[in-house]
């Protein structure tokens, strides 16, 4: 494990990158290495780590279905492959009808396939078949949107799932042990209760940075780490 408790919240998205790429140095200048960022938060950290491992990225599209009422907390997540996870305790205990589940589910859905569109092109997605996968986010909470990656990169047959994010909650990084090969969860602070918390800077990452980041060559430190 290469978990840490003594947290102090990052710089930016860039420097959580570049520290979780130091506890992934065993996967780098390897020819069967792929990382895969969940967008759009986790690309930014996905591009560093990419770049100081010297592998390709590419993205890996994950969306939260969220509580209607209270989107911000997840009932569950659907993702690139048509992986649907739905959480029945979170749906029971705040008795959300079938027929409002299956409305966030089919705007979700659009919305997923707009990201396909928008951040692929014509672009085929990587060749995941007996690769390394290293799935990266900006951090775990919940784990359910890493959850659903985690299935959905299994069914495209990769011979190692890694899991890895700068900071996570220790019982969502616990919860992703069992489904994945590797989980890097930096650091886990005792007093983690969101993500945005560990971030000095957690402004939203727009699409046009993640196109940007995604045309980048895997040839080193991203421009923005390199400036520090």
């Amino acid at each position: 494990m290469h978990d840490r408790v003594d947290a102090q919240p990052y710089a930016d998205r860039h420097e959580g990158g570049a520290e979780l790429a130091q506890f992934l140095g065993a996967y780098g200048h390897r020819n069967d290495v792929i990382v895969l960022g969940l967008p759009r938060g986790g690309v930014p950290v996905a591009a560093e780590v990419a770049s100081r491992l010297h592998a390709p990225l590419d993205v890996f599209i994950v969306r939260k279905l969220g509580l209607p009422g209270h989107r911000e907390f997840a009932m569950g997540a659907l993702a690139s492959g048509g992986v649907r996870i739905l959480n029945t305790d979170v749906t029971s205990q705040f008795y959300v009808p079938t027929g409002a589940i299956e409305a966030v589910v089919a705007e979700e859905t659009r919305e997923l396939a707009r990201r396909e569109r928008l951040y692929r092109g014509s672009r085929p997605p990587l060749a995941l078949k007996d690769r390394v996968v290293i799935l990266v986010d900006d951090g775990l909470a919940t784990g359910s949107s890493m959850l659903a990656a985690v299935q959905a990169v299994r069914r495209l047959e990769p011979r190692t799932v890694v899991v890895a994010v700068p900071v996570g909650s220790a019982e969502a990084c616990d919860k992703l042990r069992p489904q994945a090969d590797e989980v890097v969860c930096v650091r886990t602070p005792r007093d983690f209760s969101a993500v945005g918390l560990w971030y000095r800077d957690f402004s939203e990452t727009s699409d046009d940075e993640v196109q940007a980041l995604l045309a980048q060559p895997a040839a080193g430190p991203t421009s923005a780490g390199a400036r520090r």
